[in-house]
Protein backbone atom coordinates (compact mmCIF):
# COMPACT_ATOMS: atom_id res chain seq x y z
CA UNK A 1 0.00 0.00 0.00
CA UNK A 2 1.10 3.66 -0.73
CA UNK A 3 2.65 5.02 2.22
CA UNK A 4 -0.15 8.14 1.52
CA UNK A 5 -3.05 6.18 2.27
CA UNK A 6 -4.47 4.49 4.75
CA UNK A 7 -6.89 1.13 4.96
CA UNK A 8 -9.98 1.21 5.43
CA UNK A 9 -9.79 -1.66 7.88
CA UNK A 10 -6.79 -0.16 9.80
CA UNK A 11 -9.46 3.03 10.31
CA UNK A 12 -12.40 0.70 11.59
CA UNK A 13 -9.95 -1.00 13.66
CA UNK A 14 -8.56 2.24 15.43
CA UNK A 15 -12.57 3.46 16.39
CA UNK A 16 -13.33 0.30 17.65
CA UNK A 17 -10.09 0.59 20.18
CA UNK A 18 -10.63 3.39 21.26
CA UNK A 19 -14.17 4.55 21.69
CA UNK A 20 -15.14 5.32 25.30
CA UNK A 21 -17.95 3.92 27.32
CA UNK A 22 -19.98 6.91 27.36
CA UNK A 23 -19.41 7.48 23.56
CA UNK A 24 -23.09 7.52 21.40
CA UNK A 25 -21.27 5.26 19.05
CA UNK A 26 -19.45 2.55 21.37
CA UNK A 27 -21.85 -0.13 20.47
CA UNK A 28 -21.09 -0.10 16.50
CA UNK A 29 -19.87 -3.55 15.79
CA UNK A 30 -17.32 -3.74 12.53
CA UNK A 31 -20.11 -4.65 9.88
CA UNK A 32 -21.58 -1.47 10.34
CA UNK A 33 -18.68 0.98 10.85
CA UNK A 34 -16.79 -0.62 7.23
CA UNK A 35 -20.23 0.09 5.62
CA UNK A 36 -20.24 4.00 6.69
CA UNK A 37 -16.83 3.48 5.87
CA UNK A 38 -17.24 2.53 2.40
CA UNK A 39 -20.66 4.82 2.52
CA UNK A 40 -17.48 7.43 2.58
CA UNK A 41 -15.50 6.90 0.65
CA UNK A 42 -18.19 7.11 -2.50
CA UNK A 43 -18.92 10.18 -1.18
CA UNK A 44 -16.02 11.74 -1.04
CA UNK A 45 -13.93 10.00 -3.20
CA UNK A 46 -16.44 11.15 -6.82
CA UNK A 47 -15.66 14.55 -5.71
CA UNK A 48 -11.84 15.05 -4.44
CA UNK A 49 -10.37 11.81 -4.02
CA UNK A 50 -10.74 10.57 -7.77
CA UNK A 51 -9.04 7.46 -8.26
CA UNK A 52 -7.54 7.13 -11.72
CA UNK A 53 -6.62 3.77 -12.99
CA UNK A 54 -4.62 2.47 -16.47
CA UNK A 55 -5.47 -1.08 -17.86
CA UNK A 56 -4.88 -2.44 -20.75
CA UNK A 57 -7.92 -5.17 -21.86
CA UNK A 58 -8.18 -7.58 -24.34
CA UNK A 59 -10.64 -7.28 -27.53
CA UNK A 60 -13.13 -10.02 -28.12
CA UNK A 61 -12.85 -10.06 -31.35
CA UNK A 62 -15.89 -11.88 -32.16
CA UNK A 63 -17.93 -8.84 -31.71
CA UNK A 64 -15.09 -5.95 -31.43
CA UNK A 65 -15.85 -5.61 -27.31
CA UNK A 66 -14.21 -5.18 -23.87
CA UNK A 67 -15.25 -6.12 -21.35
CA UNK A 68 -15.72 -3.23 -18.54
CA UNK A 69 -13.62 -3.67 -14.95
CA UNK A 70 -15.82 -4.47 -12.13
CA UNK A 71 -14.88 -1.04 -9.95
CA UNK A 72 -15.52 0.68 -13.26
CA UNK A 73 -16.99 4.33 -12.73
CA UNK A 74 -16.78 6.70 -15.63
CA UNK A 75 -14.31 6.84 -18.53
CA UNK A 76 -11.03 9.38 -18.92
CA UNK A 77 -9.59 8.24 -21.89
CA UNK A 78 -9.72 4.99 -24.68
CA UNK A 79 -7.26 4.48 -27.39
CA UNK A 80 -4.06 2.15 -28.30
CA UNK A 81 -0.83 2.44 -28.10
CA UNK A 82 0.98 3.10 -30.54
CA UNK A 83 4.47 1.87 -32.06
CA UNK A 84 5.99 5.47 -30.53
CA UNK A 85 4.35 4.52 -27.28
CA UNK A 86 1.55 7.36 -27.26
CA UNK A 87 -1.80 6.48 -27.19
CA UNK A 88 -4.22 7.66 -29.62
CA UNK A 89 -7.56 7.92 -28.31
CA UNK A 90 -11.18 6.73 -29.85
CA UNK A 91 -14.15 9.17 -29.95
CA UNK A 92 -16.95 8.37 -28.32
CA UNK A 93 -19.90 7.64 -30.81
CA UNK A 94 -23.55 7.19 -28.67
CA UNK A 95 -24.98 6.58 -31.93
CA UNK A 96 -23.44 3.21 -32.74
CA UNK A 97 -25.38 0.09 -32.58
CA UNK A 98 -23.68 -2.60 -32.68
CA UNK A 99 -27.10 -4.21 -33.26
CA UNK A 100 -27.90 -2.48 -36.20
CA UNK A 101 -25.03 -2.51 -38.66
CA UNK A 102 -26.98 -2.60 -42.31
CA UNK A 103 -25.53 -4.55 -45.48
CA UNK A 104 -24.41 -1.39 -48.23
CA UNK A 105 -23.73 -0.72 -51.58
CA UNK A 106 -21.25 0.87 -53.60
CA UNK A 107 -22.85 3.76 -53.04
CA UNK A 108 -22.72 3.58 -49.07
CA UNK A 109 -26.95 3.34 -49.18
CA UNK A 110 -28.58 0.23 -46.79
CA UNK A 111 -29.30 -3.04 -49.39
CA UNK A 112 -32.84 -4.01 -49.23
CA UNK A 113 -32.68 -7.24 -51.03
CA UNK A 114 -36.15 -8.47 -50.39
CA UNK A 115 -37.52 -5.05 -51.95
CA UNK A 116 -40.01 -5.68 -48.96
CA UNK A 117 -38.80 -2.46 -47.11
CA UNK A 118 -36.61 -3.92 -44.63
CA UNK A 119 -33.36 -3.58 -45.05
CA UNK A 120 -30.52 -6.26 -44.38
CA UNK A 121 -28.23 -5.67 -41.69
CA UNK A 122 -24.73 -8.02 -40.59
CA UNK A 123 -25.15 -9.51 -37.18
CA UNK A 124 -22.45 -9.47 -34.75
CA UNK A 125 -20.38 -12.35 -36.44
CA UNK A 126 -20.72 -10.74 -39.79
CA UNK A 127 -23.88 -13.01 -41.13
CA UNK A 128 -25.85 -10.94 -43.15
CA UNK A 129 -29.08 -12.94 -42.11
CA UNK A 130 -30.83 -10.33 -39.66
CA UNK A 131 -33.65 -7.82 -41.13
CA UNK A 132 -34.00 -4.56 -40.01
CA UNK A 133 -37.02 -2.34 -40.85
CA UNK A 134 -37.20 1.38 -41.91
CA UNK A 135 -38.26 2.73 -39.04
CA UNK A 136 -35.40 1.21 -36.92
CA UNK A 137 -32.92 2.24 -39.35
CA UNK A 138 -34.46 6.35 -38.99
CA UNK A 139 -34.30 5.63 -35.23
CA UNK A 140 -30.78 6.65 -34.99
CA UNK A 141 -29.61 8.38 -38.42
CA UNK A 142 -31.19 11.16 -41.05
CA UNK A 143 -31.04 10.98 -44.24
CA UNK A 144 -29.29 13.99 -45.70
CA UNK A 145 -30.81 14.50 -49.33
CA UNK A 146 -33.28 12.99 -52.06
CA UNK A 147 -31.98 13.24 -55.06
CA UNK A 148 -33.60 11.59 -58.64
CA UNK A 149 -34.63 8.81 -56.51
CA UNK A 150 -31.68 8.30 -54.68
CA UNK A 151 -31.22 8.54 -51.20
CA UNK A 152 -28.20 10.77 -49.82
CA UNK A 153 -25.45 9.30 -47.74
CA UNK A 154 -26.64 9.56 -43.61
CA UNK A 155 -24.81 12.07 -41.59
CA UNK A 156 -24.84 12.67 -37.77
CA UNK A 157 -22.81 9.38 -36.72
CA UNK A 158 -19.93 10.61 -35.08
CA UNK A 159 -17.30 13.03 -36.26
CA UNK A 160 -13.27 14.15 -35.94
CA UNK A 161 -10.17 12.41 -36.70
CA UNK A 162 -9.70 9.38 -34.23
CA UNK A 163 -8.25 5.97 -34.46
CA UNK A 164 -12.00 4.09 -33.88
CA UNK A 165 -14.79 4.50 -32.08
CA UNK A 166 -16.63 3.47 -29.19
CA UNK A 167 -19.75 3.32 -27.32
CA UNK A 168 -20.34 2.23 -23.77
CA UNK A 169 -23.13 -0.05 -23.10
CA UNK A 170 -23.81 0.11 -19.39
CA UNK A 171 -26.39 -2.92 -19.56
CA UNK A 172 -24.50 -5.24 -20.93
CA UNK A 173 -21.41 -4.02 -18.82
CA UNK A 174 -19.15 -3.74 -22.01
CA UNK A 175 -17.53 -1.38 -24.55
CA UNK A 176 -18.54 -1.94 -27.93
CA UNK A 177 -15.55 -1.09 -30.68
CA UNK A 178 -16.03 0.27 -34.38
CA UNK A 179 -12.63 0.60 -35.91
CA UNK A 180 -11.35 -0.94 -39.27
CA UNK A 181 -7.61 -1.72 -37.56
CA UNK A 182 -9.18 -4.97 -35.85
CA UNK A 183 -7.37 -3.78 -32.47
CA UNK A 184 -6.88 -6.85 -30.15
CA UNK A 185 -5.93 -4.71 -26.91
CA UNK A 186 -6.93 -1.64 -26.23
CA UNK A 187 -5.79 0.80 -23.15
CA UNK A 188 -8.63 2.14 -21.22
CA UNK A 189 -8.08 5.16 -18.16
CA UNK A 190 -10.67 5.47 -16.26
CA UNK A 191 -12.42 6.34 -12.83
CA UNK A 192 -12.01 3.52 -10.18
CA UNK A 193 -14.60 2.81 -7.16
CA UNK A 194 -12.27 2.65 -4.52
CA UNK A 195 -15.05 1.05 -2.54
CA UNK A 196 -15.10 -1.94 -4.49
CA UNK A 197 -11.78 -2.71 -4.28
CA UNK A 198 -10.16 -5.53 -2.13
CA UNK A 199 -8.67 -3.89 0.63
CA UNK A 200 -10.64 -0.07 0.01
CA UNK A 201 -7.68 3.16 1.03
CA UNK A 202 -8.14 6.46 2.00
CA UNK A 203 -5.96 9.17 0.97
CA UNK A 204 -4.27 10.04 4.56
CA UNK A 205 -5.29 13.68 4.33
CA UNK A 206 -8.65 12.77 4.26
CA UNK A 207 -8.49 10.58 7.13
CA UNK A 208 -9.99 12.36 9.66
CA UNK A 209 -12.72 13.57 7.29
CA UNK A 210 -14.36 9.86 6.89
CA UNK A 211 -13.46 9.46 10.95
CA UNK A 212 -15.92 12.08 10.96
CA UNK A 213 -18.11 11.22 8.30
CA UNK A 214 -18.93 7.44 10.07
CA UNK A 215 -19.11 9.01 13.62
CA UNK A 216 -21.75 11.88 11.90
CA UNK A 217 -23.40 8.83 10.10
CA UNK A 218 -24.13 6.48 13.09
CA UNK A 219 -25.67 8.83 15.60
CA UNK A 220 -27.73 10.30 12.49
CA UNK A 221 -30.74 8.21 13.46
CA UNK A 222 -30.61 7.62 17.48
CA UNK A 223 -33.07 8.25 19.65
CA UNK A 224 -31.01 8.50 22.37
CA UNK A 225 -28.46 11.26 20.82
CA UNK A 226 -29.33 15.12 21.67
CA UNK A 227 -29.94 17.21 18.47
CA UNK A 228 -26.86 18.95 19.24
CA UNK A 229 -24.75 16.62 19.22
CA UNK A 230 -25.78 15.43 16.06
CA UNK A 231 -25.56 18.87 14.52
CA UNK A 232 -21.72 19.42 15.73
CA UNK A 233 -21.27 16.22 14.54
CA UNK A 234 -22.61 16.59 11.27
CA UNK A 235 -20.21 20.21 11.41
CA UNK A 236 -17.20 18.60 11.98
CA UNK A 237 -17.16 16.61 8.93
CA UNK A 238 -17.86 19.25 6.75
CA UNK A 239 -15.31 21.19 8.10
CA UNK A 240 -12.97 18.40 7.72
CA UNK A 241 -13.79 17.51 4.26
CA UNK A 242 -12.99 21.08 3.12
CA UNK A 243 -9.88 20.87 5.45
CA UNK A 244 -8.49 17.56 3.35
CA UNK A 245 -10.45 19.06 0.34
CA UNK A 246 -7.80 22.15 0.49
CA UNK A 247 -4.91 19.95 0.87
CA UNK A 248 -5.05 17.74 -2.00
CA UNK A 249 -5.28 21.12 -3.96
CA UNK A 250 -2.45 22.87 -2.62
CA UNK A 251 -1.24 25.33 -4.53
CA UNK A 252 2.40 25.60 -3.78
CA UNK A 253 5.05 28.22 -4.67
CA UNK A 254 6.76 26.71 -7.59
CA UNK A 255 3.14 26.34 -9.04
CA UNK A 256 2.55 29.67 -8.90
CA UNK A 257 5.73 30.92 -10.24
CA UNK A 258 5.18 28.43 -13.16
CA UNK A 259 2.01 30.09 -14.29
CA UNK A 260 3.04 33.80 -14.07
CA UNK A 261 6.51 33.06 -16.18
CA UNK A 262 3.47 31.33 -18.26
CA UNK A 263 1.56 34.16 -18.59
CA UNK A 264 3.62 36.55 -19.12
CA UNK A 265 6.24 35.12 -22.07
CA UNK A 266 6.61 37.31 -24.46
CA UNK A 267 6.19 36.00 -28.25
CA UNK A 268 8.36 36.75 -30.78
CA UNK A 269 7.85 39.71 -32.72
CA UNK A 270 7.66 40.12 -36.95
Amino acid sequence: MARDTVSVDQIINDIMLTADGDDYANNANGVVLRNYALRGIREMGFDMLKRIKSLKLPVNTDNSTIELPEDFVDYTKIGVVGSDGLIYVFGENKNQNMAMKYVLDSNDNPVDSNGDGIYDRVDAKGDATARASLSDFESYTFRNFLYEGNIGRAYGIGGGKYSGEFRINYEQNRIELYSTAGYSEVVIEYIADEARSENPSIHIYAENALRSYIYYRLIERKANVPNVEKSRARQEYYNERRLANARLKSFTKEEAFKTIRKNYKQSPKG
